[in-house]
């Protein structure tokens, strides 16, 4: 069985089903504690910070988080953009570009390790990466203590740029701290969903973040997301009744983050962002979207 996203009816209605739309139409209910001396204050649902990952992951507990999904910028994209093949950005310069830093593979023994310590046991862990990255991440993982069990395909439904057999899939390495059963048994390790034209760069549809969401966690508990970007594994695990904490150190991605997450309730944001989207970021909070079918 292969999990399909099918446009949603409403995308060719009169009015183009948005982003926003759609988040506010899945909106859980606020996650509250009891309390009998008074009305119960709502707990807040997301905390964004404006820091770099591992130094993030340093500052958390250890285990007390319940499911980690991540996108790092890996260091194979400059290489690939550098000779035409993989998308240009809009802000790049050279073979560099201003959205966001590239996580340099020497640092994914570091990044493991913390990412194993904030993991509670018995808990799940999702690395997007490409064909290139995957045999440096999975050995580097496995030395932290992870298992791992396959790639997971995403696939794309159309083909990206490239020379020799354009690539349409991306793969997502899963792995396990302990031993966690899979929700649904019967979810395979293809999940189609169409990419995402004229978002955020490289940003990852809600749906496929959803498939791991529902498979590795449960209501209420914490996901975390220390590459957000533009927050899409932040929107899947609120709207599937979780939360989420993350990170990421462009000030615009994380501002980005916190409008799309303040509409599902109560959040902590870092002071200082900036008041107004770059030239682009706006239409990709506002772009049509998909609704995953079975």
């Amino acid at each position: 069985m292969t999990w399909a996203v099918t446009p949603h009816s409403d995308t060719h209605a009169a009015r183009t089903l948005t982003v926003r739309d759609w988040e506010r139409r899945k909106m859980p209910h606020p996650i509250v504690m009891s309390d009998p001396s008074g009305p119960a204050p709502a707990v807040p649902v997301f905390d964004l910070s404006l820091l770099d990952a591992v130094d993030w992951l340093r500052g958390q507990q250890s285990e007390s988080v319940d499911l980690l999904i991540t996108d790092p910028a890996y260091e194979s994209l400059e290489k690939h953009r550098a000779i035409g093949t993989t998308t240009r950005l809009k802000h790049s310069k050279a073979s560099s570009n201003d959205w966001f830093t590239v996580f340099p593979n020497a640092r994914f023994a570091e990044l493991f390790g913390e990412a194993f310590r904030v993991l509670r046991p018995d808990t799940h862990f999702y690395l997007y990466c490409d064909a290139e990255t995957m045999f440096i991440a999975k050995p580097e993982a496995e030395k932290a203590g992870f298992r791992f069990w396959k790639p997971l395909v995403w696939d794309k439904r159309t083909i990206g740029m490239g020379y020799h057999y354009r690539a349409r899939y991306e793969f997502i390495l899963f792995f396990e701290k302990g031993k966690r059963r899979l929700n649904d048994l019967g979810v395979a390790d293809i999940i189609s969903v169409p990419r995402i034209h004229g978002g955020y760069p490289a940003e990852k549809p809600v749906a496929v973040s959803e498939v791991l969401v529902r498979q590795s966690s449960e209501a209420g508990q914490l996901v975390a997301d220390p590459f957000m970007g533009s927050g899409s594994v932040g929107v899947a695990a609120l709207r599937l009744g979780r939360r989420f904490a993350g990170t990421d150190l462009n000030p615009q991605a994380v501002r980005v983050t916190a409008e799309r997450l303040r509409g599902f309730g109560a959040g902590r944001e870092p002071e200082g962002l900036p008041p107004a989207s770059q030239p682009g970021l706006l239409e990709m909070t506002d772009s049509p979207i998909s609704e995953p079918t079975l």
